[in-house]
């Protein structure tokens, strides 16, 4: 499921300018997950968290800042992952709007570039 999860953060990094919401993500994936189950929206958000921990690890873009949570923004589950990867304290990040955008558009960028999507959209073979 991360594989299919990443690969649609990609696509959506590549095509679209506003971040997808988590019924969104839900419904266009068929996830089959009730978000009104704290349970299933909290695995929810672990994999996005795992998803973008790789790709931090790989030094690319942190793809799960693509998916908002609330109608303005992130949760702070984001935040305090990006805490944990060493880019400051999770209240002060949540604090700066213009953090969730550079991310947004860290991620648009890195995945629009033709180079980037090809070598990198499967990371199983990534290319050396």
């Amino acid at each position: 499921m991360n594989d299919r999860i990443r690969k649609k953060l990609i696509q959506i990094a590549r095509v679209d300018d506003s971040p997808i919401s988590y019924p969104s993500l839900v419904y266009q994936m068929s996830l089959g997950l009730n978000l009104e189950s704290n349970h299933e929206k909290n695995m929810l958000g672990e994999i996005l968290n795992e998803i973008s921990m790789a790709e931090h690890a790989q030094g690319r873009p942190l793809l799960s800042a693509l998916v908002k949570i609330k109608p303005k923004g992130q949760g702070d589950n984001f935040f305090k992952m990006c805490e944990k990867l060493g880019l400051g304290n999770w209240k002060d990040l949540k604090r700066d709007p213009s953090f969730i955008e550079k991310c947004r558009e860290e991620c648009r960028e890195f995945w629009s570039n033709e180079e980037n999507y090809e070598r990198y959209l499967h990371p199983e073979v990534e290319k050396v």
